[in-house]
């Protein structure tokens, strides 16, 4: 088969399209002919040496793909409610960006009806991550507030629908007007240029004075002081990525008088059963609004096989609104 496989630690130029061996799939596992791969901010950690797979694990890059069911366990996935031949959407661990790929079958969710393979290539991480995050963990509810750092980014316009769905008002920091109007026409109640003006103050002017419930931050680094400055009562900052780096300024006073809760969270090295918990509340709770399009993909460009380079250095941009995906159909 075909596959994006890292040459070498490095920039972008380092992903080449190679011909591998097709991978076999084992008890509890599926194999997916891929049509479409998304493409994450891990993938690019991954390039550059940061983000080694879990032992076992293939050392192709890519967290999500969309594809059709080829082989497998059939009992896995009968007792899935999946077969042979059925479109699927499906987290991995790693090996996505391949013409072929292996998933553990609870981790599959059928594509949802009318929706294109590089748009289901697109779910998988962001609705995980959104869902064990926003609703899991921090238990939102209906009525809540939410400030997602990174709001025009996959993670975020998930973020923005999924919460506007469930009745939670948001905002988000951007950095350009158009990325905040793409926001806002997604359902944001608002949305902080953090190149103009400070999200702190902002953030407690449109919540009279009271602060977020929840903050979303794949900041990290210097935003952790200020998203507890930002932060409501009791209120809880989730901390998902660390494109700020890790030193953060902790206010360890703030956090005892305020009782506030800063918790950090990984999806790609969970266990199987935790990933297939998540996958069955998506297909109860999320999937029906996917498919009656209440909520919907943001695809900002899909890619080539051969463009991979291209997209990480597009991803690595912060351009973009919404999902970067390559498409292996047609190639």
């Amino acid at each position: 088969m075909r596959a994006i496989a890292i040459t070498r630690p490095g920039g972008p130029e380092v992903l080449e399209l190679v011909e591998c061996p097709l991978p076999t799939a084992g008890a509890g596992e599926c194999l997916i002919r891929v049509r479409a791969s998304g493409i994450n901010r891990p993938d690019v950690l991954q390039r550059k040496g940061l983000y080694p797979p879990p032992p076992g694990v293939s050392e192709l890059p890519g967290l999500e793909v969309a594809g059709v069911i080829e082989s497998g366990d059939e009992q896995a996935l009968a007792t899935a409610g999946l077969r042979i031949g059925d479109l699927v959407c499906a987290l991995l661990a790693g090996g996505g960006y391949a013409e072929h790929a292996v998933a553990p079958v609870g981790q599959c969710l059928p594509v949802p009806a009318g929706w294109s393979m590089t748009e289901a290539a697109s779910l998988p991480e962001t609705y995980y991550t959104v869902w064990s995050n926003l609703f899991d963990q921090a238990r939102m509810q209906a009525g809540q507030t939410l400030l997602v750092h990174g709001g025009s980014s996959g993670i975020g316009i998930a973020a923005i629908q999924l919460a506007k769905a469930f009745g939670i008002q948001t905002w988000v920091t951007v950095g350009s007007a158009g990325k905040a109007e793409a926001c806002l026409r997604l359902g944001a109640a608002g949305a902080f240029n953090y190149r103009e003006q400070d999200f702190v103050s902002a953030g407690l002017e449109a919540t009279n004075g009271r602060g977020f419930d929840c903050i979303l931050d794949m900041v990290a680094g210097p935003y952790i002081g200020r998203d507890q400055r930002v932060l409501a009562e009791g209120g809880r900052v989730l901390v998902i990525s660390l494109l700020g780096g890790t030193a953060a300024d902790l206010d360890a006073g703030l956090l005892l008088r305020r009782s506030q809760t800063i918790s950090g969270s990984r999806l790609r090295g969970r266990p199987l059963q935790e990933k297939a918990a998540i996958a069955q509340q998506l297909r109860e709770r999320v999937w029906p609004l996917l498919e009656s399009r209440s909520i919907r993909p943001v695809l900002h460009a899909t890619y080539r096989p051969q463009q991979a380079a291209q997209a990480h250095h597009d991803l690595e941009g912060s351009q973009h609104v919404g999902k970067l995906v390559i498409d292996w159909q047609g190639d």
